[in-house]
């Protein structure tokens, strides 16, 4: 189907559908049962930008910035951009050793519960295959249909499939190539560097105006056309049971293509008797229409809807890049416990080298995150927050790109959730050891941050026979271990109401 095809499948859908093309409809849009069970999922940024394995998946961007590191590292290890640029990094991409299966073991023995691969990021270059590009993943490069391999061994092993789409900024992505003789310029290839736009509103490294280009920019229908149809087509094939967006979809240019492609997308799940969402960031949805996402960050308190972080195991890259410095698996479940006993869901990236291997740093982080839930997980899936999140005193800023930026967690930082008639207090910094516990949220009495329960029995999960005894008090309610446990991991237990 042609461009002009889907646009008009969309509008045909969404005539007749449950679900219209305004606010108040699909505000209507419930969030997934699934996702609100999930709380865990992986996120995968693969694809061209692998290959020089430097810097950042920003790599296609910057190379074509005269003067930025990575321009002056891709003319030392590949010559004049004129003749060779981005495109024909595609043929060094073939990914030899890609096996769809061993990641999706691998990810499941790490607890999560969904896989989120990049269809298409920035770069345009898709990893699936596509009637509307022949720059897919199918017809170049690995010559594999990548998102169809991952969506059938991820269903094969239980994990739900969905998928991002980063094609909005393609209009701005390479435009640095317009500024001097680079291939970016060269007619024969605009069906992939096109539209590539420069103007003063898209100069930056990162534009960060994302409200100023407005529609009558060149090339903004035909790139919006584009992106709606690019959407359809992902859907229609690949039935993703969530999409995510980054920011630059809050141009104010997409926003009726938005609200089709939000309905599109809900009427289409309707059709198959499926639980779908959108993931998004900043202000582009109301409320209730979609499901908010925070890019490295997280909240500073319960949201009463589902919520999102996306995170990397990576600090300075979301790709691989033979200089990526890791998060330890210990702070990364502390982020996941502390975002789940808010009501959010923690959806943590790997980056896969250019072979289609994992690196045995990230693949050691997936399988101690998986050891820890395979004792815990039962305080994480399927999981409410309770009537406050937690107590201590480490603050938690709210917005993204603060998930280096806090404190250490204590022992005294305390966080719950709970399901049924148990409460699940978790104990977020153990490594000094731990035996008596003070809780002042569960205070006899009224407080002012929560109220009394009224307990029955506790336990420590992974450790059944270190008995707890409960002594209520009126400043808080104390649980004393019968012996110390130290861990470099939260540590969580389980109290059952009478």
């Amino acid at each position: 189907m042609t461009v002009h095809d889907l646009c008009e499948k969309v509008r045909a859908v969404n005539a007749t559908g449950k679900y219209k093309a305004d606010w108040n409809s699909l505000c209507a849009h419930p969030a997934p049962q699934w996702f609100r069970r999930s709380k865990f999922g992986i996120f995968i940024h693969w694809g061209v930008f692998s290959v020089p394995a430097a810097f950042s998946e920003w790599y296609p961007r910057h190379m074509y910035r005269e003067g930025s590191p990575e321009h002056e590292d891709f003319r030392r290890r590949f010559g004049d951009m004129k003749h060779f640029g981005y495109k024909d990094l595609i043929p060094m991409f073939t990914a030899p050793n890609f096996d769809a299966e061993a990641w999706m073991r691998l990810f499941r023995e790490a607890g999560a519960r969904y896989v989120t691969p990049v269809a298409e990021h920035h770069d345009g270059f898709q990893m699936y295959r596509s009637e509307l590009s022949r720059w897919n993943s199918a017809e170049m490069g690995p010559k594999r249909d990548v998102l169809g391999e991952l969506k059938a061994a991820a269903e094969r092993e239980g994990l739900i499939l969905c998928a991002s789409s980063h094609r909005a900024e393609h209009y701005w992505f390479m435009n640095g190539g317009r500024t001097f003789d680079s291939d970016v310029n060269d007619p024969a290839y605009d069906d992939f560097y096109g539209p590539a736009i420069y103007n003063d509103d898209l100069k930056d490294p990162g534009p960060k105006n994302m409200y100023s280009v407005g529609i009558r920019s060149p090339r903004m229908r035909e790139h919006l056309d584009n992106w709606l149809a690019r959407c359809a087509e992902l859907i229609d094939n690949y039935r993703p049971a969530m999409l995510y967006f980054d920011w630059w979809i809050a141009n104010e240019a997409f926003r009726p293509y938005l609200k089709e492609l939000a309905a599109y997308y809900y009427n289409r799940a309707e059709e198959w008797g499926t639980e779908v969402t959108i993931c998004y960031k900043h202000n582009t949805f109301p409320l209730d229409a979609a499901t908010f996402d925070v890019e490295r960050g997280q909240l500073s308190g319960i949201r009463m809807r589902p919520w999102q972080t996306d995170t990397a195991i990576a600090v300075n890259s979301w790709c691989y890049t033979q200089n990526n410095i890791f998060k330890r698996a210990q702070d990364i479940v502390a982020d996941l416990v502390d975002i789940v006993s808010k009501n959010g869901n923690l959806m943590l990236n790997v980056g896969p080298r250019a072979d289609g291997t994992i690196c045995e740093e990230e693949a050691n982080v997936l399988r101690a995150v998986g050891e820890w839930m395979r004792f815990n997980g039962e305080a994480i899936y399927d999981t409410l927050p309770w009537k406050v999140f937690g107590e201590g005193p480490t603050k938690i800023a709210d917005g993204q790109f603060t998930d280096t930026a806090r404190g250490a967690f204590t022992a005294q930082d305390i966080r719950y959730t709970c399901k049924g008639d148990a409460l699940y207090i978790f104990v977020l910094h153990a490594a000094n050891g731990i035996r008596e516990i003070a809780l002042r949220t569960l205070a006899e009495g009224e407080q002012q941050a929560g109220e009394a329960v009224l307990a029955e029995s506790a336990v420590v999960l992974g450790d059944p026979d270190n008995a707890v005894t409960i002594l209520p008090g009126k400043d808080a309610m104390r649980l004393t271990l019968a012996r110390p446990v130290v861990s470099e991991y939260p540590v969580c237990i389980r109290m059952r109401i009478k």
